[in-house]
């Protein structure tokens, strides 16, 4: 009898082994058409376009003339930003707005950097493509990828650039040089909005890496935060063999098995696998992380149901944008800063940047077509799509930023990206990471190369033997 048990035991074990192994799937890539009407018959134009950023004094003038018709609301006393974006602190913003931001000059600046257009499914794809200046001799620049989100934009990266591709110039190694990419989500910006309903992160992972492709990369490495890391993740799921690197700073792991250990890990958490510091950034779980993502999470709930709605007075309103946006770079950089009358904003940022970045959705009219993005994504309700069940089997590096709207430990991460090798805590910064330059690119962290099938456990401070310590995401030995 106890023979049959066991055998019947290992049998149903390896029953089960079968069954729940890891099983490296991918996406399949499928194909697309995002633009008006029907899809023409003939061959999409594949060339690809200068562009530069333009305005004109009528544009000025629209958005003065909308700024003087503000109705100021006076906001409760001693508020701070609890109730949203100060409006004492705005009609100052309003003020510098109005008076002494210069779009013209703002214009130039984003021009620095060469910009093209080329049609993807349809639709007006927009990148910036940013090569070295110089290279040491015998090498080639590294291609990289790097997706922005909401309520973000291509110029995030404006500042990180330089750390990237003229390291050496920076004060930095030039061990590792990048040729970098920066689109625009489709709907954001200067990317032409989808005419269709559906369209999600897969269509646009499956866009861009129909871009490089385009570029002539066969291989690239790519970094993603907010919508960008969904991105980026997608098109690890869709073509890993073309992925050699995906850097993250924001993951969305949530799953039965993280919100079972969230629950025990306060009284158990060194036997779930959480460190010292895991337990101080989402420990009183109450506090930071339900009221937390409660506080936080309403623009969401909005945006994923009924985005035109709010959208039509956004779009209508600079003041009323600018408020919108500006408000989540304040709690989102720190939740802290709810508790002060500016919102901290111009503690980390200035205010010719973030009107910069109000502006590439108030002149571009992008506003209700980025929210939609939120209802195509999660309008359908959470782990409904394929992508969300599926895991990543490309090298993984993951940058955790101690003001991030949610703590993600190492365990959860892995747990979706099985060859995490690198997984590093920050010592500043929260949700705009690129923001912080000099964290962001000089983070060490440890990368493999592709000779590396099986990576061994993701270190803080020192590299495993076989891989190499570099200042930036990707550090290919």
């Amino acid at each position: 009898m106890w023979l049959e048990i066991l055998l019947t035991s290992v049998l149903g074990f390896a029953i089960y082994w079968f069954i729940s192994r890891d099983k490296e799937e991918t996406l399949p890539l499928e194909d697309g058409w995002w633009g008006p009407g029907t899809r023409p018959t003939g061959r999409e134009d594949e060339s690809i376009h200068p562009f530069k950023v333009e305005t004109s004094d009528e544009e000025i003038h629209d958005l003065h003339q909308r700024i003087d018709k503000f109705r100021f609301t006076p906001p409760l006393e001693d508020s701070c930003f609890h109730y949203g974006f100060n409006s004492n602190y705005l009609k100052k913003v309003i003020s510098y707005w109005r008076n002494e931001f210069n779009w013209k000059k703002q214009v130039e600046i984003l021009n620095r950097y060469p910009h093209f257009k080329t049609k993807i499914e349809g639709l007006d794809i927009h990148f910036i493509h940013v090569k070295p200046p110089q290279l040491p001799a015998g090498r080639t620049p590294k291609p990289l990828l790097m997706v922005h989100g909401w309520p973000g934009s291509f110029y995030e990266f404006y500042k990180i650039i330089p750390l990237l591709t003229d390291p050496k110039n920076h004060g930095l190694s030039d061990e590792h040089v990048f040729e970098v990419i920066c689109p625009s989500i489709p709907g954001y910006g200067f990317s032409e909005a989808s005419s269709k309903k559906g369209f999600n992160s897969v269509a646009t992972a499956r866009i861009f890496y129909k871009l490089m492709l385009r570029l002539g990369f066969q291989e690239f490495y790519i970094q993603g935060g907010d919508w960008g890391a969904l991105i980026c993740t997608n098109m690890a799921q869709l073509v890993p063999s073309h992925v050699k690197g995906l850097h993250l700073n924001m993951a969305l792991v949530l799953s039965n098995f993280s919100t079972l250990t969230l629950l025990l890990g306060r009284r158990f958490g060194r036997f779930l696998g959480y460190t010292e510091r895991d337990v101080e950034l989402l420990y009183p779980v109450k506090e930071k992380v339900f009221y937390s993502l409660m506080r936080e999470s309403g623009y969401m709930h909005i945006q994923c149901t009924k985005p035109d709605t709010v959208g039509s007075a956004l779009n209508d309103s600079p003041v009323g944008l600018a408020a919108y946006i500006l408000e989540k770079f304040s709690t989102w950089t720190n939740t802290e800063f709810r508790y002060l009358e500016d919102g901290g904003l111009e503690r980390k940022f200035s205010l010719d940047d973030l009107l910069t970045n109000v502006m590439l959705y108030w002149t571009t009219a992008t506003i209700v077509s980025s929210q939609r993005f939120y209802k195509e994504n999660l309008g359908q309700g959470w782990m409904t799509q394929k992508h969300e069940r599926m895991k990543v089997y490309v090298p993984t590096g993951f940058s955790a930023f101690p003001s991030e709207l949610m703590h993600t430990p190492e365990k959860w991460v892995r747990f979706k990206y099985p060859k995490l090798i690198s997984y590093s805590y920050m010592a500043r910064g929260g949700h705009f990471a690129s923001c912080s330059p000099r964290t962001s690119a000089s983070s060490c962290q440890c990368w493999s190369s592709s000779d590396h099938p099986t990576p061994p456990p993701a270190s803080l401070h020192k590299c495993p033997p076989g891989f190499s310590l570099g200042r930036y995401p990707f550090s290919e030995e």
